[in-house]
């Protein structure tokens, strides 16, 4: 072994500071030192001072900050222990005592809007669960992509997944992708990054033309037993949540788009009653 592989291997792996962390996020919202400043009112003296290493953060310093640059929870806890305090936010299982209300609300969310697909999903589009409606529309699917959980946005671009089926495939991923680009942009999560990629590696058909003025919403058309199915999608996150997992949760309910559609899912829900 030379000197300086010796050398290099004996140097401790250095941990980001609480500044680091702060600098990489204030530049990750395209937000100056006096922005940032003025708007969790403190001085971009001192701010400067923190993100330097030459002050230290209070906790509650420290959770003003993340809180006006929109950190998401998982991270905020990071923050907080690279200041040296310890994390404030808690991930439980949905499973968990204290998340029963949340459960039930996702329970009653997800049941009452059958005759119609709704699922729920975590931050990186992993199934969580979802109601009856949706095990129809992915009949005949292979079992390597169904697996529990398995990756919405996998499924929908993957061409043993609904891509083939999607008729309007190239303005949904399109749409799905312009999606998961914000999410990205928004946690800076190396897991989503590296799921973006992958889905922007798979070949997609170019958009035929711009989208109809008469369109509300993008739909997502759905072949099914000789129908397509239509439908149009709205996403609902849980209010003020002090809790990553319920932070990081999504549930998706989509409507019949057209009247076509509204009727096959009430046939659908009758045959499964």
């Amino acid at each position: 072994m030379n000197a300086h592989a010796a050398t290099a291997r004996a140097e401790p792996t250095k941990v980001p500071h609480i500044g680091d962390h702060l600098r990489e996020w204030r530049q990750r919202r395209h937000l100056s030192q006096l922005d940032l400043a003025s708007d969790a009112e403190i001085s971009a003296r001192h701010l400067s001072f923190v993100e330097t290493g030459r002050a230290a953060p209070s906790r509650e310093m420290v959770l003003r900050l993340a809180e006006r640059l929109e950190v998401p929870l998982r991270e905020r806890n990071v923050l907080l222990v690279a200041a040296g305090f310890a994390p404030a936010f808690p991930q439980r299982s949905l499973d968990d005592p204290a998340l029963k209300s949340a459960r039930q609300a996702i329970d009653l969310v997800l049941k009452a809007h059958e005759p119609n697909p709704a699922l729920a999903y975590d931050r990186h589009w992993n199934l969580v669960t979802a109601n009856r409606m949706v095990a129809p529309l992915l009949e005949g699917l292979p079992p390597h992509l169904l697996g529990h959980p398995f990756n919405i946005l996998r499924l929908a671009f993957h061409p043993e997944g609904l891509a083939p089926r999607t008729v309007n495939l190239a303005e949904w991923s399109a749409h799905l992708l312009e999606r998961l680009h914000r999410q990205c942009e928004a946690t800076a999560d190396p897991e989503l990054l590296k799921l973006y990629q992958e889905l922007k590696a798979y070949r997609m058909p170019a958009r035929s033309g711009p989208i109809s003025a008469d369109n509300v919403a993008i739909p997502f058309k759905l072949r099914h037993n000789g129908d397509v199915l239509s439908f149009i999608s709205t996403t609902m996150v849980f209010g003020t949540p002090v809790d990553i997992t319920l932070q990081e949760l999504a549930l998706e309910t989509f409507f019949p788009a057209d009247d076509l559609t509204a009727d096959r899912m009430r046939q659908m829900a009758a045959r499964l009653s």
